[in-house]
């Protein structure tokens, strides 16, 4: 079975939360709509630029009930100095979760073999635990809060408003499609 449609699987790790060590397990996130953003590793390079951007959106997410769990195979002290070291790591409010033993890692399939650091890898969870959306993109290859944000609101849009799509580039408020034969050779 590919990722999509797939269940949030088992974890306990230790995280970094606004100054605090936490425990965080997927028990935590069932319930809600969740983030998941793994990154190669602290203290490097487009990582931070990436982490900050999602900081600095934070808050939109929080309003559509979405709560970020940042992802490394660093541990949670890792985090924290970073956190101590770094302006733009420094404005992170979100959860960054340390995988030093790789099991959330190698659960989303997004582990480097042989390296033990994850690819750049971003997916979105419904309440319901279930992965609703998958990004992978190469090392080098930043990522967009701003586009994640526009697809989460298209993910939530689906969920409530069965027999409904969001079709490209849909925006919060455009018009959506209702797939039906009427449609088949029209769009």
């Amino acid at each position: 079975m590919g990722i999509i449609g797939s269940s949030l699987k088992p974890f306990t790790t230790q995280a970094y939360k606004d100054g605090k060590f936490v425990t965080i397990s997927d028990e935590d996130v069932r319930g809600s709509w969740a983030v998941f953003f793994f990154y190669p590793a602290d203290f490097t390079f487009v990582c931070p630029t990436e982490l900050e951007d999602l900081a600095d959106n934070y808050a939109e997410f929080q309003k559509l009930g979405v709560e970020i769990y940042s992802v490394s195979t660093d541990t949670h002290f890792s985090h924290k100095a970073w956190a101590d070291t770094s302006p733009a790591i420094g404005k992170i409010k979100y959860t960054m979760l340390g995988d030093a033993s790789g099991v959330i890692t190698n659960n989303f399939g997004v582990m480097r073999e042989g390296q033990g650091l994850a690819d750049r890898g971003t997916f979105l969870i419904d309440p319901d635990g279930v992965i609703q959306f998958v990004e992978i993109t190469a090392e080098g290859i930043g990522r967009n809060a701003a586009e994640l944000l526009r697809k989460v609101k298209a993910a939530q849009y689906v969920r409530s408003h069965p027999g409904e799509v969001c079709p490209a580039k849909w925006e919060e408020g455009a018009e959506t499609l209702a797939p039906s034969l009427d449609l088949v050779g029209k769009i």
